[in-house]
């Protein structure tokens, strides 16, 4: 089967969250919108075959997860990671991000150091600093291109009383998947130093061919009796108004507190739909998931090409993963209110603005891939229209 990647939808009036803050959020309705990451392509067939027949029911009520679901989860990670998960590791929640900020909870008390490395997906900030705990950074290094972890600061780090670690893999925005040595070797650190990791794998999925996403809990016993890994079918196939996501954790302990806190909250039970969409998504579409990479490389490649020919001073660094293309714009010279003002006012588009991912992140632009070529190429050359107006 053939997907189409190139139409272009129509999603403004659809009360999306992208397409329909264009005034409130950059000033003018019409700005193009290439920043928050959801895909601009309709959802495998299979997923929007299961949601419309459960659509179909006509009552919308509460629901339950079946052993069909759980299979499907255990079956995809097992297929297409090689990570054996048991089902009685699985917890539900609404999304990632809140799985994350109960773990903090579930893992920590208030004060307790807890680690990230910038620049870094911006609610791992929220997550660490609005439930009272300390941020500690360990920025990432660009080297050539391509960002490597500073094991020597997360040692001391480490060393000086942290007790929790958040892991963005494959990381977002810079498009890195860990190689195993370096997840082995980040991992040692924890086991010697009794840190406690919370692994958000979201994009484990969009992981382009010549590269592997190795879940960290899989990679050695010692690792995953200290994890909590956050995981939701919801990037990998475009479903996250289906507000579902699951952990993984595998100690009875830790798994204990994690469901705890879900509790309290009362926060797990699943979406009426999740359930068919995640089963339709991880048994029929893995076709269209390896179909869907390919456009995101091509995209890139279009992308990269485009900038090194329009605006060469500008410097991708080159995703290995995700379907997102983080920009090193420091040679314009800008700071974070200008960029914004050229995207917002003069390009009329909406990449993100590289400080919300923390300081390493300043003079940088996220450009989301996933959408139809050509309104990529349509943004491309705003910005670049835009830029070299101001240059003239």
């Amino acid at each position: 089967m053939t997907y189409e990647f190139n139409e272009r939808t129509k999603r403004r009036g659809t009360l999306s969250y992208k397409w329909d803050q264009g005034k409130s959020l950059f000033g003018d309705p019409e700005v193009l919108p290439l920043w928050v990451a959801d895909m601009d392509f309709k959802c495998a067939p299979a997923i929007v075959q299961a949601v419309t027949e459960r659509a179909a029911q006509g009552i919308y009520g509460y629901t339950i997860r079946s052993k069909d679901y759980l299979n499907a989860i255990t079956g995809w990670f097992q297929r297409r990671h090689g990570w054996n998960v048991n089902d009685s590791w699985l917890t539900d929640s609404p999304g990632v991000v809140p799985s994350l900020s109960l773990a903090v909870q579930s893992l920590t008390e208030p004060g307790d150091v807890v680690i990230l490395q910038s620049p870094v997906y911006n609610p791992f900030y929220d997550v660490i600093r609005n439930n009272g705990r300390q941020l500690a950074d360990s920025p990432l290094v660009l080297k050539d291109g391509r960002y490597e972890m500073d094991y020597e600061r997360l040692e001391i780090l480490m060393q000086n009383g942290a007790k929790l670690l958040l892991l963005c893999s494959p990381q977002n925005p810079g498009g890195r998947v860990w190689a195993k040595e370096e997840l082995i070797r980040l991992g040692d650190l924890c086991v010697k130093y009794d840190i406690k990791v919370i692994a958000d794998e979201i994009h484990c999925d969009l992981v382009f061919p010549e590269h592997k996403h190795y879940p960290f809990a899989s990679l050695s016993e010692s690792f995953a009796e200290r994890t909590i890994t956050c995981l939701a079918p919801s990037k990998t196939f475009n479903i996250p108004g289906l507000a579902t996501s699951f952990a993984v954790i595998s100690n009875p302990q830790l798994k204990q507190r994690f469901d705890q806190r879900i509790n309290a909250l009362s926060l797990g039970s699943v979406n009426f739909f999740g359930p068919p969409a995640t089963i339709a998504a991880y048994n029929e579409s893995e076709p269209w998931l390896d179909a869907l990479l390919q456009y995101v490389m091509a995209n890139q490649d279009f992308a990269v090409t485009y900038l090194s020919e329009q605006l060469p001073n500008l410097v991708p660094v080159i995703s290995e993963g995700t379907y997102l293309l983080w920009v090193d714009c420091r040679p314009l010279g800008l700071s974070s209110d200008e960029l914004k003002l050229l995207m917002y006012n003069e390009a009329k588009i909406a990449f993100n603005e590289g400080s919300i991912y923390g300081h390493e992140g300043e003079g940088f632009l996220r450009i989301n891939l996933a959408c139809p070529r050509d309104l990529l190429a349509e943004a491309l050359e705003r910005f670049t229209s835009a830029v070299t107006s101001r240059t003239k």
